[in-house]
Parts: C-alpha cells; sequence; structure tokens
C-alpha cells in the first residue's frame, strides 16, 4: 500500500446543523492534512437529510482554499446527473486555482433515489451512456486543438486525475479498459470486491493517463482508546445504515449502548455484511483488522471512511487511524 486516504460525506448529526456539518468537513480535511493523509474525498449524494456534501464541486473548491497540500476531489461525481462538459468546467476551474491537487472519481449511479434522479436531470433516458460520457470528459480535460468546435475553458490542459468508481464488474472493466485508476466501494457493497479487483489488474491496458493498475479500496474505520468505545460510537453508523436500509433515511443519530430494539436482527445481519470491509476498536485492534484487510486484497491505496456523531471523536478516530496506516504503508516501486 503506498497512500492512505479518507472520504467524508459531511455528515449532518442529529441536534446539529448543516452549517456545522459543513465546518466540520473543512475542520476535518485540515486535520487530515496535518496527519498526512494523501487525499481528502467527498462524495455526491442528493435528497439525503444526513448528508451534506450534495454540491460536491462546491465543496470540494471550499476544502482546496482551506487546505494547502492534501489532494482534494470527488469520489464521486454521478455523472449520469451532469453533463461531462460542465463537470470539465467545475474541475478544470478548481484545477486552474490548486493546481496538482484535485481528483476527479466518476460515478455510473444517481446517487439518489429515482424521483430525485429525474428531478437532477433535464430530461431521462434509457440508454447507458456512461462509457462514452467518460471518454467525452477525458477528452475536454486533455489538450485540445484551437479548431475544436467545444471546448472546456478552463479545463482544457489541466489533465484531471479522473478515477473509474464502482461497487461492481463493470467499473473493473471499463477502469481497465480505458486505462485509469479504480476505485472500489467496498465500504458499503464489499460482495464483488475480489473479483473486481482480479479483472481490474488482469484485464488493465497501459494509457496515457497512467501505466500501470492503481486500486483503492475504501474501509470503515471507527477507532477509539477501546473496543468498547469505538463500537458504541460505530452504533451511529450501524443505525443510520439500517434506518436507510428501511426507507427511514435521518440525521446521524446519536450513538446507542443497544441497537437491538431499534434494529431487527435480519436487518442487523445486512448492515453487518454491507458495512464489513472495516476496522473497529483500539488501536491495537485496528491495526489488525486494516492489516488482514491489506494482505488480502492487496490496495495500491487505502480510502477511509466513518461517521461518528461527535466531531471531537471523529477527529480523534481519524489520527488513530493515521497512525495504524503509516505503519502498514510502503513506497512506491520505482
Amino acid at each position: 500500500m503506498q497512500h492512505f486516504s479518507l472520504l467524508d460525506l459531511s455528515p449532518v448529526a442529529e441536534g446539529a446543523s448543516v452549517a456545522a456539518a459543513l465546518a466540520n468537513t473543512r475542520d476535518l480535511a485540515q486535520h487530515a492534512e496535518a496527519l498526512g493523509y494523501h487525499r481528502f474525498w467527498l462524495a455526491e449524494h442528493h435528497n439525503m437529510p444526513g448528508i451534506a456534501s450534495a454540491a460536491t464541486a462546491v465543496l470540494i473548491g471550499h476544502v482546496a482554499a482551506a487546505t494547502e497540500r492534501i489532494r482534494v476531489g470527488a469520489g464521486g461525481i454521478m455523472l449520469p446527473n451532469h453533463s461531462p462538459l460542465m463537470v470539465a468546467e467545475q474541475f478544470g476551474t478548481m484545477a486552474t486555482l490548486y493546481p496538482d491537487r484535485i481528483d476527479l472519481g466518476l460515478g455510473r449511479a444517481p446517487g439518489t433515489d429515482p424521483a430525485t434522479a429525474r428531478a437532477l436531470r433535464r430530461h431521462m433516458v434509457q440508454e447507458d451512456r456512461f462509457p462514452e460520457d467518460v471518454v467525452e470528459l477525458l477528452a475536454y480535460l486533455d489538450d485540445m486543438p484551437e479548431s475544436a468546435p467545444v471546448r472546456a475553458i478552463p479545463g482544457m490542459g489541466t489533465k484531471v486525475p479522473v478515477w473509474i468508481l464502482g461497487s461492481s464488474l463493470y467499473g473493473a472493466q471499463l477502469a481497465a479498459y480505458l486505462g485509469l485508476p479504480y476505485a472500489f466501494a467496498s465500504h458499503f457493497a464489499p460482495m464483488m470486491l475480489e473479483q473486481a479487483l482480479e479483472i481490474y489488474r488482469r484485464e488493465f491496458r497501459a494509457s496515457k493517463w497512467l501505466a500501470r493498475p492503481h486500486a483503492m479500496i475504501a474501509a470503515g474505520v471507527c477507532a477509539a482508546e477501546t473496543d468498547d468505545e469505538a463500537r458504541f460510537l460505530r452504533s451511529s453508523q450501524l443505525l443510520a445504515f439500517a434506518r436507510l436500509r428501511s426507507g427511514r433515511p435521518g440525521r446521524l443519530p446519536r450513538p446507542r449502548s443497544d441497537l437491538s430494539r431499534e434494529v431487527p436482527p435480519p436487518v442487523m445481519a445486512q448492515v453487518e455484511q454491507a458495512l464489513s470491509v472495516s476496522a473497529t476498536g483500539s488501536p491495537e485492534t485496528v491495526e489488525r483488522q486494516l492489516a488482514a484487510l491489506i494482505r488480502r486484497y492487496r490496495p495500491d491505496e487505502v480510502m477511509i471512511t466513518g461517521m461518528i456523531h461527535d466531531h471531537r471523536a471523529r477527529l480523534d478516530s481519524v489520527a488513530i487511524a493515521a497512525r495504524v496506516l503509516a505503519t502498514l504503508t510502503t513506497p512506491a516501486a520505482a
């Protein structure tokens, strides 16, 4: 593993405001930079009461302005919701303002429910245009002749690094075919992780963007001084995910000592499986669990995430994870 990074959803906690969530994101990014995280990514979700990162490009610019060195990007932009030209202009502008610090991860899903997806788009189309849209977007960010009828200004020539995100085999195949880095959403959909990584590495074709495959996995982390404290803090995310699975999304709940009265056992089993690529506990426990994940999947990079109700406890968790991951990082091969 060459780098460790951090994914944030700007969680809106029960009893707190959206403004507080956005302020916490800025604070978390500055904290992550000081701790040595390589990237700080934000994700696009819409119509979610507990997530404040819907205007993802706006928030990325805000975070980039508040930091100095850490790479800042999208994990990801849901490309079906946007025109490739507009995305190129947005990220090209940020890359011009913050050179060599902006990343663009692209997802194929809308990141929301069907009704909101319709509200996001000017028109709905049945065919899947994701591969064509990715290629079009890459062209806008590349060098373009002045004679080109449509150019991204700003954008062209910035060569913003583009990643393909996915939770199935589709994204792995596309990333390999286009020769792009690949990030798997194993923090909430781990079922096909092993197979997707194998396909990506086996079928990867070197490109002008990337000479060899670069795979990142995402893992949930909730770290504290003791295993019991970490499990207590993690209950907020378990409950939030259970409510989402039950069609009742809401703000990030306060932690509970016992979830059995609120979450039926079959639902909790589904939640635990979905969030199984994770590490929860004391520094020693988290180190053991993360080391096992890295040995098994051999990622080039690990991106951690984890929603904790108390912001200070989340900062502490991220700090513990950084100390652990620093011991598990090896230099990139020449």
